[in-house]
């Protein structure tokens, strides 16, 4: 075992080396929407079954043709085998639990009609990977589920534990479900640390590869962050806002998950404060936000 697995982290040895910082994102339409406008026998009696299935019947606005379509895709392409009920329900978002082809999945499901679309456009603004983004609300959404599966790649190239990214499919974005049988795992927030100490030395470490990768989570809390029983581990999860250094407002989300960190740990009993958990994160290696 490398060193630091003992806490808990992801051994450096065993990944990759971060990729491309500059990687594209295309936004363009996918076999989703072909599939949708040709709407043949097979996708129709698909989506018949999904608007007749009792775990989806309360989330019809969720499921436009398209997104079924979506959906469709993935099953066709064997990333979902079958679906189970909800995860989680958000006004961006709604997460589902189901079987892939080996293993369980969460299936994340973005609303096309997301009501804070327009904060959604505050963090892809400035990011490199989508100069010239449109105003459409679609392509806004779509975007902003590539962009998860980007970051949740890169963040796993980097040693940082987050839900293993399989599949996305136009707004639809197939990942690692983390759980047991008994439901989702639980968030930092809803459980209790016996050792505070090592979930802070955990989430430090893991925010400076993050940052060491190019990448700074945004929203970092610790309602974003779960304990995965089975490997004890904590897993950072949520990662579509998360932006590059380079973004004009990466500082200011940066010293907001130091502050969000550092309040949470302060308040297990801990003396930790903003600025020292900055200063490790944005150490050895020169900071690149100024630039």
């Amino acid at each position: 075992m490398g060193e630091g697995t003992e806490y808990g982290l992801v051994d450096l040895e065993e990944v990759e080396t971060p990729g491309d910082e500059w990687e594209e994102i295309d936004v363009s339409d996918t076999e989703a929407d072909r599939i949708a406008r040709k709407r043949d026998r097979k996708f129709e009696q698909f989506e018949e079954r999904i608007k007749d299935a009792d775990q989806f019947k309360v989330e019809q606005s969720v499921f436009d043709d398209a997104t079924l379509a979506a959906l469709y895709k993935l099953v066709q392409d064997g990333y979902v085998e079958a679906f189970g009920g909800p995860l989680s329900t958000g006004k961006e978002a709604n997460v589902y639990h189901a079987l892939g082809d080996d293993r369980e999945v969460a299936v994340k499901i973005y609303r096309i009609n997301a009501s804070n679309f327009r904060q959604m456009r505050d963090y892809l603004e400035g990011d490199p990977r989508f100069e010239g983004l449109g105003g459409k609300k679609k392509d806004v959404v779509l975007a902003w589920t590539k962009k998860e599966l980007a970051n949740l790649e890169r963040a796993k190239a980097a040693g940082v534990r987050v839900p293993e990214p399989i599949a996305t499919e136009r707004n639809v974005l197939v990942m690692e479900y983390i759980g047991t049988d008994d439901g989702r795992a639980k968030r930092l927030g809803e459980v209790h640390i016996e050792n505070p100490r090592t979930a802070y030395e955990v989430m430090r470490e893991y925010m400076r590869r993050l940052y060491s990768a190019g990448l700074i989570h945004g929203d970092l809390s610790e309602y974003n962050v779960v304990f995965d029983q089975d490997e004890g581990q904590l897993v950072f999860i949520d990662l579509g806002q998360a932006v590059t250094v380079h973004h004009p407002n990466s500082r200011e989300f940066l010293e907001r998950d130091c502050r969000n960190v550092a309040g949470f740990f302060s308040r297990q009993g801990m003396d930790v404060t903003e600025d020292e958990l900055l200063e490790f994160v944005t150490s050895p290696e020169p900071d690149p936000s100024r630039d």
